[in-house]
């Protein structure tokens, strides 16, 4: 099977990470996948919205570590284009979460137009503990959505925090039982909407902050590329690796 499930249904398009033994951890090679399904999207009249799902028990557990560890990336990097590909992605973005959402699973849920998440959905962004840095625009658009005292604290600590929480912060539309049944649900009443007054709308509720967020973004992902390198982030990796195989 592939790493990425691609369905049409009706006018919507559905991409499903489907590493569900890996927890959906995302590697290089379905980076470029999603990017260029969401390109493709992007000018294609028959798909009206997106839905990104994840198969198994987790939405994702992030970035496919060994894979990062064993690629040199650079900001040409097939991640980089995707995250692009999602901030310029001009539809309506709806996304389905259940399970483990860490790292890109939660940041790329900033670019989303809607999220529903399961009940049991866990969000983290551990990027300090692994000597990272934010990506994705979320070092701005995370402390817009609530407060710099709240978005230091998770960012700096690492903590996770828990569908009740997240639906506080407006992270997420809604708890559901079923979020990809929701999600799929929502995509096509939006899918039935007429289109440009759709595409205009997206547009103008991103128009006073676009540009700002893509130069975050270049300046993240330089600074992500250079932590990469560094014995810091080498160490948290290992001492990371370490601690999950106790774990089993």
């Amino acid at each position: 099977m592939p790493d990425i499930l691609i369905d049409h249904v009706g006018q919507v398009l559905q991409l499903t990470l489907n590493r569900p033994d890996k927890k959906n951890a995302i590697t290089q090679a379905m980076y470029s996948t999603l990017a260029n399904n969401l390109n493709n999207a992007a000018g294609d009249f028959g798909v009206r919205a997106v839905v990104i799902s994840g198969n198994g028990k987790a939405f994702t557990a992030g970035n496919d570590i060994m894979d990062f560890m064993n690629e040199e990336i650079t900001l040409s990097s097939p991640v980089f284009h995707f995250l692009k590909a999602l901030h310029d992605f001009p539809k309506p973005l709806i996304a389905a979460v259940q399970g483990n959402a860490v790292g890109i699973g939660t940041t790329m849920l900033m670019h989303c137009d809607l999220v529903y998440a399961a009940p049991d959905a866990i969000f983290a962004m551990p990027f300090v503990t692994l000597g990272l840095v934010p990506e994705a625009g979320s070092s701005i658009l995370f402390p817009r959505l609530v407060g710099h005292a709240k978005a230091s604290e998770i960012f700096l600590t690492g903590r996770d925090f828990d569908a009740t929480e997240a639906l506080a912060m407006g992270l997420i539309n809604g708890i559901e039982a079923d979020s990809v049944h929701k999600a799929l649900a929502i995509a096509e009443v939006i899918a039935h909407q007429p289109p440009n007054a759709v595409l205009n709308t997206k547009a103008l509720l991103k128009s006073a902050s676009h540009i700002a967020i893509e130069n975050v973004m270049l300046a993240e992902g330089e600074m992500f590329r250079i932590a990469l390198q560094s014995d810091e982030t080498q160490g948290a990796f290992m001492k990371f690796m370490t601690s999950r195989k106790k774990d089993k």
